[in-house]
Formats: structure tokens, C-alpha cells, sequence
């Protein structure tokens, strides 16, 4: 029998490791994949460019202009080591900190976009430092 995957509020489970899944989750948490190697775009799930926090916007607008920008490691190699992106060469995605009001640090909240530097049409936000991603879409 095939291993099925099951994604629940971001948590990845196995269906061998439970026997019963109720049918009222709803389809916005529950997505199906083969194998989590094989995760991807599939299981990503999209945001409205106008439903991201202003601070996700203005972060975006400092990827489209190359900065200057407020965190010191913006701008560096995001390894999707995770493999929740779908995937590409090393050096692809790059992220960049969403800043966090009232936060004492950068805060959990991030974009990564792949593709060249200063391209805005291949980017994911992700609120949870990297748990999830929801592709950014106009």
C-alpha cells in the first residue's frame, strides 16, 4: 500500500500513522501529496498581494528597487532545505525579513523569492518562519 500524505494546519502526517481522518476539515487545510520529497508547488497554497500585511508590501518594494535593506542577512541564499518550495539549483531563492511590529528581533514573518534579484513574480510569504509558505499572486 502507497504511503499518503495529509497537511493539517501545516502539520504533515502520514495516513499509515492514523486510521480515521474526519471529512469535516476543511478542503483550505487539508492538501494531498505522494511522498514529502515530492512536495512542491501542490502544496502551496496562494495570497493576494492586497491581503499581505503592509510590511510584506513595503519588503516587497525593497526587493523590486535591490534595497536598501533593514536586516542584515535580506538578501541571502534560501537552501529550501525543507523542500516545501518547489525545487531549483542552490542560489535560487533568496529571503528577505518581513518586519514584525513590536517585535524585539526580525520576527518569524519572511518573503523568498526566486529567479534573478529584484524579480517580484516568483515570491512566497510565509508567517511562520518557514513552517509554510502561500505563493504571493497579483
Amino acid at each position: 500500500m502507497a504511503r499518503k500524505w495529509l497537511r493539517i494546519k501545516g502539520v504533515l502526517i502520514s495516513t499509515a500513522a492514523c486510521c480515521v481522518v474526519s471529512s469535516t476539515v476543511p478542503a483550505a487545510f487539508a492538501r494531498t501529496a505522494t511522498a514529502p520529497a515530492e512536495m512542491g508547488a501542490e502544496t502551496q497554497g496562494t495570497v493576494a498581494l492586497a491581503r499581505l500585511p503592509r510590511e510584506a508590501v513595503g519588503t516587497l518594494n525593497l526587493i523590486a528597487a535591490g534595497g536598501p535593506y533593514p536586516y542584515e542577512k535580506d538578501g541571502i541564499v534560501f537552501g529550501n532545505r525543507e523542500r516545501l518550495l518547489p525545487g531549483h539549483r542552490r542560489g535560487y531563492y533568496h529571503e528577505y525579513t518581513v518586519p514584525t511590529p513590536r517585535s524585539r528581533n526580525r520576527g518569524a514573518r519572511r518573503i523568498v523569492c526566486g529567479g534573478p534579484l529584484q524579480r517580484t513574480d516568483n515570491c512566497y510569504y510565509s508567517d511562520d518562519h518557514y513552517t509554510s509558505f502561500n505563493r504571493i499572486v497579483e
